[in-house]
């Protein structure tokens, strides 16, 4: 809600004050749930890499092992130091959400929309990041597997290191891996990447496959690898931009004669509804146990079995991750957009956002 009031200059004409916005608790509530609805997504992502690849206990086990209705108890008791463990597994969910409660009464006036930007520019970092690891990882890893099909590598960096890394785990630890933290540094700095560029290395990968294959009749199963690795990469990693620019398609009837309020209540119910579900059930059951499809192929750096392939089939179930994390993000942006739209702030808009730097 907004207030204004009439002042009257030197010269006795009176005219409109500043417009100062006005925020009650129901906006700091909206701003809290938003805000800890991603801290517990990202906590979660932490909590499962202590679980899966750092034998932590659970916080399910670890609940069950305190006797909380509802979670089953381990088989064998949690000793004093896993039950320690499990302490701090609570207190990471439980400090991300107080993390939040502490930012959002500490911006007061911030209005919905800026929260709602906010959370945008968190999503639009996260797909930056993960265009630069894929981008570094792909021509890495192509590189590797070209020397390594046509017998180089050795020549290169040695034959003891050779055989390491025709091991996927250590090309992934060591290799990998660290092109990814490079990734995320890089994404911090710049703010320019569009997706058309990723969109144009797709077809350069496949103009080169076409060319060397009918001109030159040379074809390695590492080459439609790295046009598969970033062709998944395009669609997953875009799914979020597209949401903000209202590209996904609606299979509708009503919405395009909505109101902009009418709009906004469907998309505030429907990302709460349908948008977040979704994401969470992806990162549930891709990430609850050892098994998961997503946790599965990340923990034995699973490759394709078609040779001297690249190794980064495991990444491409991480792509799983940055597409349900992006969402998720951009889902709770478009709450917070929705309801300011609800609110009658002045600043908040449904359609044709500011450009965001993906």
């Amino acid at each position: 809600m907004t207030e204004s009031a009439q002042v009257t200059s030197g010269g006795g004409t009176p005219h409109q004050a500043s417009v100062v916005p006005t925020h009650g608790t129901t906006d700091l509530v909206l701003r809290i749930f938003a805000l800890s609805v991603v801290a517990v997504a990202l906590a979660f992502l932490v909590n499962s890499y202590l679980v899966h690849w750092r034998g932590w206990p659970g916080l399910f086990y670890f609940l069950g092992d305190l006797g909380v209705p509802g979670f089953t108890p381990p088989k064998t008791a949690l000793d004093s130091s896993a039950v320690g463990l499990g302490w701090a597994q609570l207190l990471l969910f439980l400090g991300a959400i107080a993390a939040c409660i502490v930012i959002v009464l500490s911006n007061r006036s911030r209005t919905l929309h800026e929260e709602s930007e906010r959370l945008t520019a968190l999503a639009t970092y996260i797909a930056r990041a993960a265009f630069w690891a894929v981008f570094l990882v792909g021509i890495a890893d192509a590189l590797i597997s070209f020397l390594r099909v046509e017998a180089l590598l050795g020549n290169v960096v040695g034959d003891a290191l050779a055989q390491d890394l025709g091991r996927s785990s250590f090309r992934g630890t060591y290799v990998l891996y660290p092109l990814v933290v490079v990734a995320m540094v890089i994404a911090f700095f710049s703010r320019s990447v569009g997706f058309m560029w990723l969109a144009l290395l797709v077809v350069v990968a496949e103009l080169q496959i076409v060319i060397l294959r009918f001109i030159f009749s040379y074809e390695q199963a590492f080459m439609a690898d790295l046009v598969r690795f970033w062709y998944a990469a395009l669609f997953l990693f875009a799914s979020a931009y597209t949401l903000l620019h209202e590209g996904h398609v609606r299979v509708d009837l009503l919405y395009a004669g909505f109101s902009v309020r009418r709009k906004a209540w469907s998309n505030l119910i429907g990302s709460l509804l349908l948008g977040v579900p979704v994401c969470w059930i992806i990162l549930g059951l891709g990430m609850a146990d050892k098994g998961g499809t997503i946790i599965s192929p990340l923990l034995n750096f699973e490759v394709t079995q078609a040779g001297f392939g690249m190794y980064v089939k495991y990444f491409m179930a991480g792509f799983l991750i940055v597409y349900a994390v992006s969402m998720l993000v951009q889902f709770m942006s478009y709450f917070l957009n929705s309801a300011g739209i609800l609110l009658h702030e002045p600043d908040s808009h449904l359609a044709q956002p500011e450009e965001a730097h993906f």
